[in-house]
C-alpha cells in the first residue's frame, strides 16, 4: 500500500497545475483586428487597464451597395436622369394574349432562319450562346461580326412590327412602321444567355429606341447603370434593375437608356424552356468615318440631347 501511495504522490506532482505566468502586453499596432485599428486608438494605463478609446475616421468611407430594384408591373418608368438625358422604360405584360402568343411562338421557332453567330473577343473567335437571325435592308455589325442584310421578312414578323410600332407611339415613334429592322434571339434553354452590353452602335443612331417582345419561357432581364468616370469602370455601387419577362410581354427602352445603362440575360442553372426575343429597332447607314459596329461616343450624341431636352 505504501508503494501505491508513493506512486500516487508522484503522479499527483506531475499533474499539479503550474503557476500562471504574467501575460506580455501586445502593442496596439499588432492588434489581431486590423479593421478595428483603423477606427480607433486604445489608451492603456500603467496598471494595464484600458482608459478609453479615441475613434478616428476610416481611411476609406464605408459605402452601401444599392438594393436591386424589381419592375414587374405594367407602366412607364423613368429610371434615371443624367447629363445624357432621361432614361425610360415601358413595360406591357400580356401585350399578346396567351393563345395568340402560343401559336406565334411555335411558328417562329420552326420557320425563322436561326443560326449560331460567331463573334470576336480579345482577338479570339467564340460562338454566341444563343441562336439569332436578322431582318433589315442594311447589315448589322456588333462584336466585330456582321449579319448580312435580309429583306425577306416573315409575314408574321411584319404584322408584329406594325403592332409594336403602334404600341410605342408615345416612346420615340410616331406610329406606323417606325422600326425598319429586327434582331431575333432564341435562347434554347437556361444555359443560353447574352452578356452585359448596350445597343449603342453608331448604326443605330443617337438615342436609339429598342422594343423587345418576349415569347416562350420567362427569363430575367437585368439592367445596371454605367458608373461615373471617377469609379474607373467599377460597377460595384451602381443602380441595378431586374425585370421578369414572361410570355407575350413587351418592353420598350427609350431616351438615354442605351447611353447610361447596360443590360443582359444571364445564364440560369435550373430548367428553362426555349424563349424567343424579338428586338425591333431602326438602323441607319454608318456615319462617315466610323468603322462598322463601333460604339457611338457620348460627345457625338450631345447635340441631339441638347436639342431634345
Amino acid at each position: 500500500m505504501s508503494d501505491k501511495r508513493q506512486r500516487a504522490r508522484v503522479q499527483g506532482s506531475w499533474a499539479k497545475q503550474l503557476p500562471k505566468q504574467p501575460r506580455p502586453a501586445v502593442p496596439h499596432s499588432q492588434s489581431a483586428n486590423p479593421a478595428a485599428a483603423s477606427w480607433g486608438v486604445h489608451r492603456q494605463t500603467t496598471s494595464g487597464n484600458f482608459q478609453g478609446v479615441e475613434f478616428n475616421q476610416p481611411i476609406k468611407p464605408v459605402r452601401d451597395v444599392p438594393p436591386e430594384k424589381i419592375i414587374d408591373q405594367a407602366g412607364d418608368y423613368e429610371i434615371s436622369h443624367g447629363p445624357s438625358g432621361v432614361s425610360r422604360l415601358r413595360l406591357v405584360p400580356g401585350f399578346l394574349p396567351a393563345q395568340e402568343a402560343d401559336w406565334m411562338f411555335s411558328k417562329l421557332l420552326a420557320e425563322l432562319p436561326w443560326s449560331q453567330k460567331t463573334n470576336i473577343r480579345q482577338g479570339e473567335a467564340y460562338a454566341e450562346p444563343r441562336l439569332t437571325c436578322w431582318f433589315g435592308e442594311l447589315p448589322y455589325t456588333y462584336a466585330r461580326s456582321t449579319m448580312a442584310a435580309n429583306t425577306k421578312w416573315h409575314p408574321l414578323l411584319m404584322n408584329l412590327r406594325r403592332a409594336v410600332s403602334e404600341a410605342c407611339g408615345g416612346g420615340g415613334c410616331s406610329g406606323g412602321d417606325c422600326f425598319n429592322s429586327l434582331l431575333c434571339n432564341q435562347y434554347r434553354d437556361g444555359h443560353d444567355s447574352i452578356g452585359w452590353h448596350s445597343d449603342d452602335e453608331a448604326s443605330l443612331g443617337p438615342r436609339p429606341v429598342v422594343a423587345s417582345l418576349s415569347l416562350g419561357d420567362s427569363r430575367v432581364f437585368s439592367l445596371r447603370k454605367k458608373p461615373p468616370p471617377e469609379e474607373n469602370g467599377d460597377y460595384t455601387y451602381v443602380e441595378r434593375i431586374k425585370i421578369p419577362l414572361g410570355h407575350g410581354t413587351l418592353l420598350l427602352m427609350d431616351g438615354a437608356t442605351q447611353d447610361d445603362w447596360q443590360h443582359q440575360v444571364a445564364k440560369e442553372y435550373h430548367d428553362r424552356g426555349p424563349r424567343i426575343n424579338l428586338t425591333f429597332r431602326s438602323i441607319f447607314p454608318e456615319p462617315q468615318g466610323h468603322r462598322p459596329g463601333t460604339k457611338l461616343h457620348f460627345s457625338n450624341r450631345q447635340a441631339d440631347v441638347n436639342a431634345t431636352n
